[in-house]
């Protein structure tokens, strides 16, 4: 159920992507196989996606074990709701705090490379650094694979959700002459409305309510001692 959900939420928040993402995609170098190239654009992304998720879950695992599963997953979907209602210039504050605007300055530079060459590899390389640009919606992701409270189910959660985006992504790669600049801009502002559902989702996970597949009860695993013999 859980891998579903990242799907689910990399399918339906992908068109937030075409948004944020979009120009990247329509900008990327011919090639002599286009399908081929952009497909491996894609895959860089899904790649950087699994390793956020192998991070992410390897925490989300550690604070399982000491019994915050519930509270993490509410906090998390508390998170989200602050940061939808948070005034734009507010969060451009705490990003340039954060060194967010520096990450992209360098992360730009290394495009600025890759684009220069037209091979198969180096779309792959675009992928792989345009799934670590600063995003809502990848955050987004990133909480569920920590909410998940396993390393290897954070993982695949965000290998569901980078493969959630392919059939959008991959589109707007092929074809995304088509998408004006109007549409992107009226894609982008769906994303609030997705973030409090899923907010709502998570809140509802950490309530233990004992209702199946949304808020099922969260059993806690204690963390086993080693035994010593003497």
């Amino acid at each position: 159920m859980e891998l579903l959900t990242g799907f689910l939420v990399g399918l339906l928040g992908s068109f937030h992507c075409i948004g944020m993402c979009g120009p990247i995609a329509i900008a990327l170098p011919k090639t002599n196989n286009l399908v081929f190239s952009r497909l491996l654009y894609n895959f860089g992304r899904v790649i950087t996606y699994s390793m956020l998720g192998l991070l992410f879950g390897l925490l989300g695992s550690r604070l399982e074990m000491f019994g915050l599963q519930r509270i993490i997953s509410i906090s998390l979907g508390v998170l989200i709701i602050l940061t939808v209602i948070t005034p734009i210039s507010y969060r451009i504050k705490i990003s340039n705090k954060l060194g967010l605007y520096k990450l992209v300055g360098i992360l730009k530079m290394y495009f600025g490379k890759m684009f220069k060459n037209h091979s198969n590899s180096s779309m792959l390389v675009i992928g792989m650094l345009n799934g670590l640009l600063p995003c809502g919606f990848v955050y987004i992701g990133i909480t569920g694979a920590i909410a998940v409270g396993s390393t290897l189910n954070g993982m695949l959660f965000m290998t569901m959700f980078g493969l959630g985006t392919l059939p959008v992504m991959l589109g707007a790669s092929l074809i995304g002459s088509v998408i004006n600049l109007n549409i992107r801009q009226k894609l982008t502002r769906l994303l609030p409305a997705f973030s409090l559902i899923l907010a709502a989702i998570f809140i509802l996970r950490g309530l233990n309510l004992g209702i199946p597949y949304i808020s099922p009860k969260l059993e806690h695993k204690p963390a086993t001692q080693e035994v010593i013999c003497h």
